[in-house]
């Protein structure tokens, strides 16, 4: 099995860097890499002709430009659920920061610094009831987007004794099947956002999600209700939020993306994109993206791709060679490339394959060389996207 050349772009934990084992060889300065782990980093594909994936240490992939990545057979990897734990861990204290005044009675602290030291108590006393705030328990919380931090979220607010209506589009049942049985999933957005005191954002960034919450979406949530966006900043239509804020129709916006418009607005409360920074998170997703990348360039198998399906397999012993064939979704395939095998004498020990509707990707292990005229011929379908041969034995 040959060597690996891998790109880093941005900090990635060491303690994921680690586990790249020696036949890798890592460089933040590599021109021609077969794999890239980052973080939030722009990244054009097409700057990398020899490049054969990326894993993206964190939930999002939209600095990616993944449709041209699928198109040239490159499979783009994220981490889904490594950093749930730190945006939830930071939206329940800025629920309660809002509520309960707390940043504002920080702030009156600070100013009694220059007090006379015998007035301070008085002070306090008496100043205190401007700062009194409301308990979230009891208030329903709706949770649009149910992947790992959402369910998470919506099992944090039953825990602390509140309603909770959880709502999405195309839910995945392995994360459902986390879900609180007290949450109630709702079948429509309407129903998950109408009677909601906060309504908590859990969306990837996509062309679908773009501006998702304009002035419309806006309209459908009751008057006084919080807006918390701590998954993508443009998912939210500044102009829309501030309107409605201005005019009384939303208490506040909780938010993780800082930018000129919304700065400086009283019924803003923003942190600095801190959702994932914690070195619990940033380590869990340095080890899964190094997992994910070392794992598909050794053995071709694909966990938690966001463009190609799953599939895994371990070769078996005798195995010499693995043949991987990712093509467009259509009818035959299988039936062309065993044909092929066929015709060249080959036997095909193991053949595994899998689809998501865009592509399909299909590993064939056999127990010798695979020919360059078995590949070439394979490689001469017009639905082939891309082959690669993975060498087990020298």
């Amino acid at each position: 099995m040959s060597g690996y050349k891998i790109k880093k772009i941005n900090a990635i934990a060491e303690e994921g860097l680690n586990l790249f084992t020696d036949i890798f060889h890592v460089s933040v300065d590599e021109q021609a890499p077969d794999g890239i782990v980052l973080r939030s980093s722009q990244l054009d594909v097409d700057d990398y002709p020899t490049l054969l994936a990326v894993a993206r240490a964190g939930a999002g992939t939209n600095n990616i430009n993944v449709e041209k990545a699928t198109e040239k057979g490159i499979c783009i990897f994220n981490t889904p659920g490594a950093n749930a734990n730190a945006v939830v861990d930071l939206v329940f204290p800025m629920i309660g920061v809002w509520k309960r005044n707390i940043f504002r009675g920080i702030e009156f602290c600070k100013s009694l610094a220059d007090m006379d030291p015998k007035k301070v108590g008085s002070e306090v006393e008496e100043r205190k009831s401007a700062f009194r705030g409301e308990e979230i328990a009891g208030k329903t919380l709706g949770v649009i987007g149910l992947g790992q931090i959402g369910v998470r979220l919506a099992n944090g607010g039953i825990f602390r004794h509140m309603k909770v209506n959880g709502f999405d589009p195309a839910p995945a049942l392995r994360n459902i099947h986390q879900l609180s049985p007290e949450a109630r999933i709702c079948r429509s957005l309407n129903d998950a956002v109408g009677d909601a005191d906060f309504v908590s954002l859990h969306l990837p960034l996509n062309d679908r999600t773009r501006n998702f919450v304009d002035s419309e979406f806006i309209s459908r949530l009751k008057k006084g209700a919080v807006l918390i966006n701590y998954s993508r900043g443009p998912i939210v239509e500044e102009e829309a939020v501030l309107e409605a804020l201005d005019r009384g129709y939303l208490e506040a916006y909780l938010c993780d993306f800082p930018t000129p418009v919304l700065i400086g607005h009283p019924k803003i409360l923003m942190t600095p994109h801190l959702g994932a920074s914690t070195s619990e998170s940033e380590e869990n997703c340095a080890r899964m993206a190094v997992t994910e990348l070392s794992t598909y360039l050794k053995y071709g198998n694909v966990v938690h791709s966001v463009n190609f399906p799953n599939i895994e397999s371990i070769p078996a012993d005798k195995i010499h060679s693995r043949l991987i064939v990712i093509n467009k979704d259509v009818p035959g395939m299988i039936a062309q490339v065993s044909k092929i095998f066929g015709n060249h004498n080959l036997n095909i020990s193991s053949y595994l394959n899998q689809s998501n509707g865009t592509v399909g990707y299909n590993i064939v292990d056999v127990e010798s060389e695979i020919p360059g005229s078995v590949v070439n011929e394979i490689k001469g379908n017009e639905d082939v996207i891309r082959t690669r041969v993975i060498t087990f034995a020298e």
